[in-house]
Parts: structure tokens; sequence; C-alpha cells
């Protein structure tokens, strides 16, 4: 019987640890949401035109940084760079945050960017990737997770007390 409760108790820290982390994505996503909703509320709209790709290697390390070493399968990742006029009149450039491979833009594109005009070097193409993508994978990798916790706590909470009350 100890080996039952020790698999209950191990079983709920799972869950209440999936329903945690879940939590903590989720949460993330709402945060990035709040950032892209808070940016384009003060941004200026303009028309920028690609005017190159900066083709870099992203990998990243099991702890999180860049690695330096390529993988032999790794595919570079094109970066679009924008060259806008802000409303002061001074022609910008900037890099996206958000690459791909095959690039989303080619050079000479037009695309809308956005810019805060108190600091017209933050900006951004007005695009999904670079405005919805992270909160939307961090939000739903969030709910899912939660979600299956939730569930699962829930549908064991009925059989953990029946088990408890047959004693």
């Amino acid at each position: 019987m100890k080996v039952q409760a020790g698999g209950l108790g191990a079983r709920r820290w799972i869950v209440w640890g999936a329903i945690a982390f879940g939590a903590l994505f989720l949460g993330i996503g709402l945060v990035l949401t709040g950032v892209s909703v808070s940016f384009l509320a003060s941004a200026e709209r303009t028309r920028g035109t690609v005017v190159g790709m900066e083709w870099r290697y992203d990998q990243r390390n099991d702890r999180g940084g860049v690695s330096r070493t390529r993988r032999v399968h790794d595919e570079p990742v094109a970066y679009p760079v924008v060259e806008f006029t802000s409303a002061d009149g001074i022609r910008r450039t900037f890099r996206s945050d958000t690459g791909a491979n095959p690039p989303a833009y080619e050079e000479g594109a037009g695309v809308e960017v956005r810019y805060r005009a108190d600091s017209p070097e933050d900006a951004r193409i007005n695009g999904f990737a670079s405005l919805w993508l992270l909160p939307l994978v961090f939000g739903g990798i969030g709910l899912v997770i939660a979600g299956i916790g939730t569930g699962v706590a829930l549908a064991t909470r009925g059989r953990s007390r029946s088990v408890s009350g047959r004693r």
C-alpha cells in the first residue's frame, strides 16, 4: 500500500508541475501579447523596402545560449533588412528580429513598417510573424500543457477519493 500512496503523491506532483509550467508559459504569452498590443497602440505606420537579407546560422545549445558549432543539417536563416523614412525625414534601416528559410520577403519588396515615433530605431515589419508569433507559441504551449494537467487532475480527483474511501 505504501507504494500506491507514493505513486499517488508522485502523480500529484507531476500533474501540479504540468499545471504550473503551463500557467508560466501562458503568462509569458500574455505578457508578450501585451507588449505587441502596446507597441501597436503607439506605433506610427510607414512604407519600407527590403534592401537585403542577413543570413545567419542560429543554433541554440542545451543551455539556451547560441552555439558556435554548426551541425551538418543546419540551414542559415534569412533576416530581412528594411529601410524606411521616419516622420522626421531621416532614412533609417533595421534588421527584423524574425527570420525564415526560405525567406519570407524578397529584396526590393515593399513592406509596411511600424515604429515608435519617440524611438524610431524600435521598428518592426507589420506582419503576423514579427508581431504575434512568440505570443502565440508561448500562449499555445502554455494553454495545452496547463489544460492537459488540469484535465488529468480533474479525472484522477474522483479516483483518489474512491481509493482513500475504501480503506
